[in-house]
């Protein structure tokens, strides 16, 4: 056995719960409501990415009101460095510092400390780095992290891991599971010990590990589950692996991971590669693409992908995406929007990534309908074949 400790669950807890509402007839496609102190999530869910506490170049008002997010993602690492705690706990939190009133989730730093792999060195007891603003050095530890996210204030935080590169050997692969695995162990304790400090409840999520290797993603999905946390993470995918691969490992953890927990696979993806993840499991994802390529002039639509920078645009007046139902997606057209990156206007930036958020929740708000419907995996198949398709 892992030497799995017993804590005494927080009152506090209770408030966090996941239902279960419909598992589809076509596919293992699984709606459900994550109900949390900040307000309910219904799933599958699309997060968006607020790294430093904003989703790039997204007023949040609108990230509330017209996207309608349910939930942010924050990161670690970057709040960690700035603003920093001190500023965060004088101000209340996250959620009273930048404004934002539904639910968080906070990434632990453990995959920024994968993408520092020439400025950090990873010790058993944590990971020592630069900081890629000064170059100062820090210490990151399973408990130091957990006090991090307790004072950002996250509805949701992620355990400490180490996410692993791909190509990568068996013999590094097993050597990083077992660190991922003492590390959470650590999380879990030291999460138990503390409480949250702004007077609602924050649930810590561990997270699968294994690389491609199946008999190391068995060891690390059972290892996960025996901690009963109420929801668990995949980590260490879309990191370079072949996507058929990626479906593979998602497919294999899901039949593994508690049936009644949300899922929430990292780091994931493209509309094809969310709504696949969908009918293998998943509840819960989250991406920088949608703003990343909609601030280099990538626009997802549902009629297909287009790059919004192209002169076919230039005398184009139909609105960027009448499917849409963001304010942003009805009220500009295909000429104006390639007009503003055409002279480097920032306004263009901002609608391409606010449209990119809004299309990718109405992706997975459809899902979610047709889950219900009983006919997930025909609508899938149709949709994916016209927005991937580029115009």
């Amino acid at each position: 056995m892992w030497g799995i400790l017993n804590y005494n669950i927080n009152i506090l807890e209770i408030m966090f719960k996941f239902d279960l509402k419909c598992i589809s007839k076509d596919s293992q496609a699984r709606a459900g409501i994550l109900h949390t102190d900040h307000g309910d999530i219904m799933t599958p869910i699309f997060m968006p990415v607020g790294t430093v506490g904003s989703v790039k170049a997204v007023h949040i008002r609108d990230v509330r009101d017209d996207v309608k997010a349910q939930i942010i993602l924050g990161n670690t690492y970057h709040l960690y460095l700035r603003p920093g705690t001190g500023i965060l706990e004088q101000a209340g939190g996250l959620h009273k510092f930048n404004g934002w009133d539904r639910p968080i989730l906070t990434d632990s730093g453990g995959y920024q400390v994968y993408s520092l792999a020439k400025i950090r060195k990873i010790t058993d007891e944590g990971v020592k780095f630069q900081s890629h603003i000064d170059g100062s050095y820090h210490f990151f530890t399973p408990e130091g992290v957990m006090d991090i996210e307790r004072s950002i204030g996250a509805d949701i935080m992620m355990a400490f891991d180490e996410c692993t590169p791909y190509p990568c050997d068996y013999q590094y692969a097993a050597k990083s599971l077992k660190l991922t695995h003492s590390w959470l162990s650590r999380c879990m304790k030291h999460y138990h010990e503390t409480e949250p400090k702004y007077g609602y409840h924050q649930e810590l999520f561990p997270i699968v590990q294994g690389s491609v290797y199946k008999d190391l993603r068995r060891e690390s999905a059972e290892y996960v589950s025996q901690f009963g946390a109420e929801g668990n993470a995949i980590g260490g995918l879309a990191v370079g692996e072949p996507v058929e691969v990626m479906y593979d490992m998602i497919d294999f953890v899901n039949g593994i991971l508690p049936k009644d927990k949300p899922r929430y696979l990292m780091g994931v993806g493209t509309p094809a590669n969310i709504l696949e993840s969908i009918a293998l499991g998943v509840d819960m994802f989250d991406c920088v693409m949608p703003t990343r390529n909609g601030r280099n002039g990538m626009l997802f639509t549902n009629s297909g992908i287009m790059n919004i920078k192209n002169k076919k645009w230039e005398d184009d007046f139909s609105p960027v995406d009448e499917l849409c139902p963001s304010y942003v997606s009805n009220n500009y057209s295909k000429a104006y929007v390639h007009h503003l990156f055409s002279v480097h206007e920032i306004l263009g930036s901002m609608i391409a990534s606010q449209h990119n958020i809004a299309f990718y929740l109405q992706l997975v708000s459809e899902a979610r309908e047709h889950i219900l419907a009983g006919d997930y995996v025909a609508w899938k198949n149709n949709k994916i074949s016209v927005v991937m398709q580029r115009m």
